[in-house]
């Protein structure tokens, strides 16, 4: 099989270290040669111009760029073509990184402690232990997992909730509409890391908040996102936060960004706000193992990580 171009197509940031990467080993172009290019076989894509992809005639596979997807199916012109979803040791440290850094920080009551310093006041609330503590993951996927490992091993009980049956060893584990309630009902600290789908959007809003089990060890029930910012409903967690279903939030990911600089949870004293920074994508590791995909799917080898089309991840 030729080796042909690969189109590298993304909007948000600077393409150039990409380019330079995928380049050591093929051709890369910005743009395709005309709506028909021939020459382009691979598309290594975010928020890629819609219809951009639609008649390229040899297109045979789209590698994200990002962990999600849905940026993807938002392309009205989609070929019917394999999509790869990134899978990398690096973006998954990343994020287990992130959730378990939150979950510390939220778990030491370190809100509290940044709002005394600068008040001077010497006091220390009452430390619950880990295991009085438990962190429900919506998302078992890989990030979801990786996650759940390190809490458990912190002596986190540790929930997961997913759209189908999962089981994972030591995690008490929920899926589909029948055990949301019941998942949230279990839950102190919710980490959000669900894939963005028709069935998730919007689906952190208040209803789903008041659910959450207040009285426990930390005072009041908790959020973390860090998967997908239209999973949430900003309104939705200003209004838990102010009457009290919600004590904090830390929020990586937002309905509109970058965050607009009029949104209050900018300056809400109980959020925590982060760029969408959680976990970033880094070309140095994403690049060879896009290019050894290829390279094996041109030997005949099947593509790992493919996105289930039907189920939009």
């Amino acid at each position: 099989m030729e080796k042909g171009r690969i189109l590298l197509a993304v909007t948000g940031f600077h393409p150039q270290r990409w380019r330079e990467l995928l380049s050591a080993e093929r051709e890369v172009v910005l743009e395709p040669d005309g709506a028909s290019d021939p020459s382009i076989t691979y598309a290594v894509v975010w928020k890629q111009k819609p219809n951009l992809l639609s008649s390229l005639p040899n297109l045979r596979a789209i590698f994200s760029i990002g962990a999600g997807v849905d940026h993807i199916f938002a392309d009205p012109g989609l070929p019917d073509v394999p999509i790869v979803k990134v899978v990398a040791d690096n973006l998954t440290q990343y994020m287990t990184e992130y959730v378990v850094w939150r979950v510390l920080d939220h778990h030491r009551q370190g809100l509290l402690y940044r709002s005394q310093q600068p008040k001077k006041i010497w006091h220390e609330p009452q430390q619950r232990p880990a295991g009085d503590i438990s962190v429900g993951i919506m998302g078992l996927g890989s990030l979801g997992r990786a996650a759940a490992s390190v809490l458990l091993s912190l002596g986190f009980a540790v929930n997961g909730w997913s759209r189908t049956d999962k089981t994972m060893e030591g995690v008490a584990t929920y899926s589909g509409e029948a055990g949301l309630i019941p998942f949230l009902k279990a839950t102190d600290i919710l980490v959000v890391l669900l894939p963005l789908t028709p069935e998730t959007k919007g689906i952190i809003n208040y209803g789903v908040l008041k659910e959450l089990r207040k009285r426990n060890g930390l005072g009041g029930s908790v959020l973390i996102n860090a998967g997908r910012g239209r999973l949430q409903k900003d309104a939705d967690i200003l209004r838990a936060l102010d009457d009290g279903t919600l004590k904090e939030a830390s929020l990586d990911v937002f309905e509109v960004e970058p965050l607009p600089k009029t949104s209050p949870l900018w300056g809400h004293p109980k959020v925590f706000v982060t760029p969408h920074a959680a976990a970033t994508s880094d070309p140095v590791h994403l690049a060879p193992i896009m290019l050894r995909q290829m390279d094996a799917f041109e030997r005949g080898e099947k593509l790992d990580n493919l996105v289930d089309r039907k189920a939009g991840y």
